[in-house]
């Protein structure tokens, strides 16, 4: 069905697809959290997506690890960046609402676009700046410091959109000698490694058949999240898709409200908004300035 659809048209579905994957896994690793210790869920789910994505990226040919010592370096930084994400993202998952932590999350394109520009010498016009600026006004009427809601949990949720800007910028300098699914191979293997050391002196405890199939789902979620995002770079224009990824807010919002019976503030609402809609003018002027160039 895909091959009649054009190339951006099949990255635009595939881009959706990879949304609702993921948001599905947030979903069901947030049930599961309810009964089972985080660093466990953490192990047996890192496992399961090394496994898969190995397998993945060994039938696609893109499993290789002859790169530079430069290249290394760079690998294993993102790979300690995404320690660092997943252990603040669920931290964060398992006590705040999964609409509000996908929400503080959209904030990722503009600080990876601000931190570039601060960094890496890339160029952002007034235009960027102030969408950027109006974007981190909606992460405050989001998180609103000093407010009742604002706790560790919210602090983790920041911390964890931190490190991601930091994996971004790390990922910007890997030549293109290093294929992208022996970095995602990596980064999972690594996780699985640090789910491990933070059971080191503690208990295994008991897993239902109920939540051990609910984990294997997550690792099958995983893969196909991981999946279609590496095909829709492969297939579609980065600058006309990227906007779609926005949609996983709205999968964040539907699952909040049916699985948790969770929905978000008018405040929270209003800050989304004004993010997305700076997330999105922010990709489209990028283009622009792309094309121009």
């Amino acid at each position: 069905m895909l091959h009649r659809l054009s190339a951006n048209q099949q990255g635009a579905v595939l881009m959706l697809g990879s949304m609702a994957f993921f948001t599905f896994n947030d979903t069901i690793v947030k049930l599961v959290g309810q009964t089972v210790p985080l660093w466990q869920i953490v192990t047996i789910r890192g496992a399961l997506a090394s496994v898969l994505i190995l397998g993945l990226a060994r039938a696609m040919r893109g499993l290789r690890f002859d790169f530079s010592r430069r290249d290394w370096a760079l690998v294993l930084a993102r790979c300690a960046t995404e320690i660092a994400a997943t252990y603040f993202f669920l931290t964060a998952l398992m006590t705040l609402p999964l609409a509000n932590v996908t929400a503080v999350l959209q904030m990722l394109p503009l600080t990876v676009t601000l931190c570039a520009a601060l960094f890496l010498g890339e160029t952002v016009g007034w235009r960027r700046s102030l969408a950027i600026a109006c974007g981190f006004l909606g992460m405050l009427l989001i998180v609103r410091p000093g407010g009742a809601d604002f706790g560790p949990a919210t602090v983790y949720a920041l911390l964890s959109v931190a490190v991601l800007t930091l994996r971004d910028l790390v990922t910007r300098q890997m030549s293109v000698a290093v294929p992208s699914l022996t970095v995602t191979f990596l980064a999972a293997f690594s996780v699985f490694l640090f789910g491990l050391c933070l059971g080191i002196g503690e208990s295994w405890q008991p897993v239902s058949a109920r939540d051990w199939l609910l984990l294997l789902a997550t690792g099958g979620l995983i893969l196909l999240a991981y999946l279609c995002a590496v095909m829709t770079v492969r297939v579609g224009e980065v600058s006309a898709v990227a906007p779609l990824r926005y949609t996983g807010l709205i999968w964040a919002l539907l699952l909040g409200w049916l699985v948790f019976g969770d929905f978000p503030s008018g405040l929270t609402l209003l800050g989304a908004g004004i993010v997305v809609a700076a997330g999105l003018f922010t990709l489209l002027r990028e283009r622009q300035v792309a094309e121009k160039a």
